[in-house]
């Protein structure tokens, strides 16, 4: 029985080897300001016209129809770019010096899959990170790995992959997969 603590101590480094968290495999970034995309709803206010003034939902060309001008181009802008972008159509024979505000009335949802209760859609609230997302969807199943997910995120024309703790910020638009754990 005294080779028993021995061989626990001797076993214990290579085992705290495993423990280890790797990195992401790619980078998924966290930073900069939300770029709008296709699924989201933008509430458009044009000062003096409440005609104008309305939701509009960003097709799948990138685009909201917007009356009197037709499609603008909002894919990749920001809110601020996107309201300079309406005001220039509206100023192009339309109105004089339109004053136009956009704000973010509904964003594109996330998808969760893998080892959770629930997979699929759900719509995106502002803020949320994977341990949110995870209730959201309804919780772990028995054989989730519960201390670290995958997500993907669209960045400029490609897919990015990087595994993450459960405090991680989401985004609309991405993918959160749980993995099973090994034991």
């Amino acid at each position: 029985m005294r080779w028993l603590p021995l061989l626990a101590l001797a076993l214990l480094p290579p085992l705290a080897g495993c423990a280890t968290t790797r990195p992401a495999s790619y980078l998924v970034e966290t930073k900069g300001p939300y770029q709008l995309d296709t699924g989201d709803a933008l509430r458009v206010s044009v000062y003096g016209d409440a005609e104008l003034s309305n939701t509009y939902r960003v097709d799948d060309s990138g685009s909201i129809a917007f009356p009197l001008v037709g499609p603008v181009q909002v894919r990749g802008a920001t809110t601020k770019v996107a309201a300079g972008r309406v005001a220039a159509a509206l100023a192009n024979g339309y109105m004089r010096n339109p004053d136009v505000a956009v704000e973010v009335a509904e964003y594109r949802p996330f998808f969760i899959q893998g080892e959770i209760k629930n997979a699929g859609q759900f719509q995106y609230v502002y803020g949320m990170t994977v341990r949110s997302a995870i209730s959201t969807s309804g919780g772990f199943s028995d054989t989730a790995d519960r201390d670290r997910a995958v997500v993907y995120r669209r960045q400029d024309d490609q897919m990015v992959k990087g595994t993450v703790d459960m405090d991680f910020p989401l985004y609309p638009g991405d993918t959160v997969v749980i993995l099973e754990r090994w034991f």
